[in-house]
């Protein structure tokens, strides 16, 4: 089995999100030896067939796509830093566009006339300063942007929330074909076939606000998924800005809302550039501790401090902090703990850094 089946096998495995897959690659040093690792709890994690990653490898590679693993070269460094970041992305076209000054330009489907003129010469005039212009396909203000930084001959990233060979919507089909084709990327973590749906959405709106060093919102109406790229972006301390509208128009509403609440004022490329910080340094990029030759069995766990950790644990969820200070562990060793009992069947992570018994 290749690195790269064993990555994406990883990463396909049922139970093995973003942060478990983070947990087992730091503990295991190698996805060979974290995929053994989940048969120990078949009930909870289940591996990817190898036949079935093997065959997404070689159809993606057919099309010219390529894979990005999250710790190896090649993988964007300013998603590599958030803590949920996408184990494998799937791109298709210059890979010279993941460009390390990026901005995204998202807004409402339904947009005005006049916002798309906005998105469209505000990502002509930051492709031609050399920013690349990150959107996320959608009608309306997204395929303004992009057509804004193919126009100036620029850089564009279009995050989908489908499969490489799935175009949606379909009347951007040929914007889809132009950006791989005029020196663009496609980003998705989706395998090919993916039809995307609902719930694949935020998870595409991560990959915007995560690529960028700041979102400008061009039109959204109140509780759009624009305004989640916009949280997302605050919350992976990006820059924001919204570019003000009408009153009286409900599709500048939650764009108006943002400007209230602090996002910088932008009209013109010129507000975006005086802001704009380099790349952010405070998040360590993650990095796997390298594999050995061959993967060896994990060393046996400390009986005293796991059952120290069992015996504070019941059904009732507990928070990783509040039982970190009862068992006075290290946080590293409480993880690692934890997630020895979870491959055990013993234990359960839930939402909100939370953990109980099974």
């Amino acid at each position: 089995m290749s690195d790269d089946l064993a990555r994406l096998r990883l990463a396909r495995s049922e139970g093995v999100g973003p942060f478990n897959h983070r947990r087992l690659l730091e503990r295991f040093g190698s996805a060979r030896a974290a995929i053994a690792a989940l048969s120990r709890n078949p009930e909870r994690f289940r591996p990817a067939p190898e036949a079935g990653c093997a065959r997404e490898l070689e159809a993606t590679a057919t099309m010219g796509g390529r894979f990005l693993f999250l710790g190896e070269p090649g993988y964007p460094p300013l998603l590599a830093r958030l803590p949920g970041a996408p184990p494998v992305l799937i791109v298709l076209g210059d890979m010279a566009a993941l460009a390390p000054r990026a901005v995204a330009i998202v807004g409402a489907r339904n947009a005005s006339a006049a916002g798309r003129r906005v998105a469209e010469d505000l990502a002509d005039e930051l492709a031609s300063q050399g920013i690349a212009v990150i959107s996320g396909l959608a009608r309306g203000i997204d395929a303004a942007a992009h057509q804004g930084a193919l126009a100036a001959k620029g850089r564009t990233i279009a995050a989908i929330a489908g499969g490489l060979d799935v175009a949606y919507p379909p009347e951007n089909a040929m914007l889809q074909a132009r950006i791989a084709d005029q020196g663009g990327l496609l980003v998705t973590e989706a395998p090919l076939g993916t039809a995307p749906v609902a719930r694949h959405f935020p998870r595409r709106n991560r990959i915007i606000a995560g690529l960028a060093l700041g979102v400008v919102v061009v039109e959204a109406m109140e509780k759009s998924g624009t305004l989640i790229t916009a949280r997302l972006a605050l919350e992976y301390g990006r820059e924001l800005y919204a570019v003000p509208g009408s009153p009286v128009d409900p599709r500048a509403r939650g764009s108006n809302d943002l400007l209230r609440q602090g996002a910088k004022f932008c009209e013109n490329a010129a507000d975006v550039l005086e802001h704009l910080p380099a790349a952010p340094t405070d998040a360590p990029l993650f990095r796997p501790r390298a594999p050995a030759p061959e993967p060896a069995p994990p060393p046996p766990m400390p009986e005293g401090e796991a059952g120290q950790v069992l015996e504070l644990l019941g059904p009732a969820p507990i928070s990783v902090d509040e039982l970190g200070r009862r068992c006075q562990l290290s946080a590293p060793s409480l993880r690692a703990i934890l997630l020895e009992l979870e491959l055990d069947g013993r234990v359960q992570s839930l939402p909100g850094n939370r953990v109980a018994l099974l």
